[in-house]
């Protein structure tokens, strides 16, 4: 977990403080923390006209192979066991996934493994058993496990896989998670990546934002069709020749163009503009996610795809692969990231969406660590610990005294040689 100084709320601000602060955000946003002051906000919103009303409380509808959450502002469906999203809901649209796409691939957990020595095997998460962990008025708590066993050895990488899919009372988007666990009986693997993969309808979602300065109008997924590009050194790099969009010629697109370091990669995702609304991924932590705040790491591109990257390879190789070998146990969560809707209306335009995006990726962080995962292999915040202190720094060639040391990064790593906080990859 890695934590810039100069970025820290209230005291920490001078070096003063504790690097946990969970305090409600000062904006208004939702704050999903889950305390009891958190569920009276998310029970209530305020009409049209001003006047507050009551959230509609979170239901839970389970069909033969689909199961569907729903609080009245945004309803996802699944599929049933394997837990795959297949639908979001929101704002009168009936579904923000690419309805042209196969169930399979629209909202999914993925990973790219191989056994010791062996190739690369792409694995979209199918879970083969599912369960309600919680479902009352404030929170329903969904999971979709794949067990293994050795019928399976070869097939699918040897962990059993806990998916959970969270949505709140009065939130406007939804929460996931998974646990990773393996025996030490089981076989050794490897894995280059892992994360959680969004397909947008390509009709709808045409503006991409990733930063302040990093924001455009994308190419369609078809101008990376033959006839439409040329590929350029690798598959991903091409220029564009005949794009749907005629001022868009004579650029290249490459996703890896929108990759970003870490510590900046809190929020980004898609607009639509007509009508009006954002889909958001938010990382509130960077605590699951391996090789400190300067690793680069994809985040949204032409699909539209929007990307929460856990634990990759990119840009690093082989030093950064997770290695687990036989005869070692190992547990991971990773997790929870939020996906976030809004839409704007009054007169509002797009940078609104971006801006308002923004201030809930505050609030997340500083809901961090969340309350309301049911996991007990997620830690909640009693359960941790505080660092507080000042971190000094004596320059004889700026000062004679010690000076703040703001704009440095703390981070709580195991015990190692110089600089392997870089490449662990194992940790809880």
């Amino acid at each position: 977990m890695w934590t810039r100084l100069q970025s820290l709320a209230g005291s920490l601000r001078d070096l003063g403080g504790c690097t946990r602060h969970n305090s409600v955000a000062a904006f208004t946003c939702q704050n999903p923390g889950g305390g009891d002051s958190d569920n009276s906000q998310r029970a209530l919103r305020a009409d049209k006209g001003g006047r507050t009303m009551p959230f509609q409380a979170v239901r839970l509808y389970i069909q033969d192979h689909h199961v569907v959450m729903d609080n009245g502002t945004v309803q996802v469906t699944l599929s049933k066991p394997a837990g795959l999203v297949t639908g979001i809901r929101y704002d009168g649209i009936d579904n923000l996934l690419e309805v042209l796409n196969r169930e399979t691939n629209r909202g999914y957990w993925d990973l790219h493994w191989n056994p010791p020595g062996g190739k690369g095997i792409f694995d979209v998460i199918s879970g083969t058993s599912f369960r309600v962990v919680v479902e009352n008025d404030e929170q329903v708590e969904l999971s979709f496990t794949r067990m293994w066993d050795s019928l399976l050895e070869g097939k699918y990488i040897p962990l059993n896989i806990d998916k959970r899919f969270i949505l709140l009372r009065g939130s406007s988007g939804f929460y996931s998670y998974a646990i990773y666990k393996h025996l030490q009986e089981w076989p050794g693997f490897d894995i280059g990546e892992t994360r959680i993969t969004f397909k947008l309808r390509k009709d709808m979602f045409q503006y991409m934002a990733i930063a302040d300065n990093r924001q455009r109008l994308m190419p369609l997924p078809d101008d990376l069709l033959p006839g439409r590009c040329q590929t350029l050194a690798y598959p991903e790099a091409v220029i564009l020749v005949n794009p749907e969009l005629p001022e868009l010629t004579g650029e290249v697109d490459d996703k890896y163009q929108y990759s970003c370091e870490n510590k900046d990669n809190q929020v980004h995702g898609w607009i639509c503009f007509k009508p009006l609304v954002g889909f958001w991924q938010i990382t509130p932590s960077d605590e699951f996610r391996t090789a400190g705040p300067l690793k680069q790491n994809l985040t949204s591109h032409v699909g539209p795809t929007t990307l929460a990257m856990f634990h990759s390879s990119h840009y690093a190789g082989k030093d950064l692969v997770l290695s687990i070998s036989p005869g070692e146990p190992w547990k991971k969560v990773f997790g929870p990231v939020f996906i976030y809707l809004n839409s704007a209306s009054n007169g509002e335009d797009a940078p609104f969406l971006w801006e308002d995006a923004k201030m809930q990726m505050m609030a997340e962080v500083q809901s961090w660590p969340y309350s309301f995962p049911v996991s007990e292999d997620f830690q909640k915040s009693e359960e941790r610990g505080n660092v507080c202190g000042r971190l000094l720094v004596k320059d004889r060639n700026i000062s004679d005294d010690y000076i703040l040391a703001s704009g440095a990064y703390v981070g709580l790593a195991p015990p190692g040689d110089a600089g392997s906080w870089q490449t662990e990859c194992k940790v809880i």
